[in-house]
């Protein structure tokens, strides 16, 4: 389960969508690459600004969370560390498949706390650099489609 593999970072991403900061945000980046598709959206920090609940714009930088990564056999995350060992990015809990959603990164042992993307197939080259702390499970042909500029209305936690 993501929320007790990625504690951090889904308890931020929760408190985002409850406070409504990805209400009518643009989906700002999509990179193509011949296999995949990375699909950015969340609060641009290159605008420096970010908007509260009543969506009035605060001049502030959004805080930065620890790198989350979780490994198979270890019950905790580790934190504020890059995977590049193959051996242990064998034994990583979770890592890019279709539909995955990660944090963006904030410097080499950070998160953004509300950037993030999606990817649209597998991508092993980013695995134990990002915090995969989503995948989609339904809708997969809209993530497809989703093109920049198109605009996030709402996020609805189900449980």
């Amino acid at each position: 389960m993501l929320g007790e593999d990625y504690p951090v970072t889904v308890t931020n991403f929760v408190e985002n969508i409850k406070s409504d900061i990805y209400k009518n945000k643009k989906f700002y980046k999509i990179i193509n690459y011949p296999q995949v598709n990375l699909i950015y959206s969340g609060i641009n920090p290159e605008s420096n600004f970010f908007s509260d609940k009543k969506n009035q714009i605060l001049n502030k930088i959004p805080p930065k969370i620890p790198l989350e990564i979780t490994l198979k056999k270890i019950s905790e995350p580790k934190y504020k560390y890059n995977i590049k060992d193959p051996a242990e990015i064998e034994n990583i809990k979770n890592t890019f498949e279709s539909g995955s959603i990660a944090m963006v990164k904030s410097g080499k042992k950070n998160s953004s706390s509300t950037e993030f993307f999606f990817v649209t197939n597998k991508f092993p080259e980013l695995d134990g650099r990002y915090a995969i702390f989503g995948k989609i499970v339904k809708g997969f042909e809209i993530l497809e489609e989703i093109d920049k500029n198109d605009i996030i209305y709402e996020i609805k936690i189900i449980n």
